[in-house]
């Protein structure tokens, strides 16, 4: 998925400009919004991407919208022609899934065009009123593990696949942005941000992480984290954090965009896991009298 640029103008002898879209995005955009005016196109791949399996075969697709096989195979093509859907074949039939990467390119290519970038949001106000965040502790440290490990489990949070003891755990955590979220008396959530480089250039540049217990998901726990980290963040004089996040962990994609992170690109087949290669997204969130 690419990364639109801009370009402005703004010299002693003119007045500024208005950004114009780099002109490779914007055909590539036109693309993706030309194959989606359709209906039946976003009917299909709606019913794809939110199927429990995450994948249908073709002739169950044609029978789910009332359609002849020959169309939807049709539509299904033109999906796949600009990345929306990839086809495989498994025994006789067609096998349609969504590609991961588009459910975050798709809504940056709106969010490009229409602006929407120039003004990131700061963070959510509707917090949860049963979660609460303070410093993290020391004694926090083995259930702050125990989350991590979790997390590690899913295969969609980190490329890492052992859980470090706890002498090792957040060596490179900043002591001063590390958090953890409380819900009836019991840690269920915990985020920290760690400096990128060792430059001074970039002492306001940190990467961040954010795991949530299981059995907490859902409920507004990372909300509140991610709350108090932008803002303690502000506060401290950082000035760009960064998050890197699978493009199948749409929870998290979608957790960290309404905190003011925004996609700056699609990393495709950065890293393995489990002797997989995996796509990343690269997102950042720059303070606002820094934007």
């Amino acid at each position: 998925m690419p990364i639109a640029t801009t370009d402005t103008t703004d010299t002693a002898d003119t007045a500024p400009q208005p950004a114009v879209l780099d002109g490779d995005a914007a055909a590539t955009y036109a693309a993706w919004f030309a194959t989606l005016a359709d209906t039946t196109r976003v009917r299909l791949l709606h019913a794809v991407a939110t199927a429990p399996s995450g994948s249908l075969r073709i002739g169950d697709l044609a029978q789910l919208l009332g359609i002849g096989q020959a169309t939807a195979s049709h539509h299904v093509r033109r999906l796949a022609e600009v990345g929306f859907v990839a086809v495989d074949k498994v025994g006789t039939a067609s096998v349609v899934s969504v590609n991961a990467a588009c459910c975050t390119g798709l809504p940056h290519a709106a969010d490009v065009v229409m602006g929407a970038l120039a003004t990131p949001p700061c963070c959510p106000e509707d917090l949860p009123a049963d979660v609460s965040t303070r410093a993290m502790t020391e004694a926090d440290r083995p259930r702050v593990r125990e989350i991590y490990a979790e997390g590690i489990a899913t295969r969609n949070a980190t490329f890492e696949t052992q859980v470090p003891a706890l002498a090792d755990l957040g060596r490179s955590w900043l002591p001063e942005h590390r958090w953890v979220a409380e819900r009836a008396g019991e840690l269920v959530g915990w985020t920290t941000l760690s400096p990128v480089s060792p430059r001074a250039c970039y002492a306001g540049v940190v990467e961040n992480a954010l795991y949530v217990a299981a059995e907490a998901r859902g409920s507004g726990v990372g909300k509140a984290l991610l709350h108090r980290q932008v803002t303690e963040a502000d506060a401290g004089g950082l000035w760009t954090l960064q998050s890197t996040i699978f493009p199948e962990n749409r929870a998290s994609l979608a957790l960290h965009h309404a905190a003011g992170y925004r996609t700056l690109a699609v990393r495709s087949r950065i890293a393995q896991l489990d002797g997989v290669w995996r796509d990343t997204v690269l997102l950042e969130r720059r303070r606002p009298d820094n934007a």
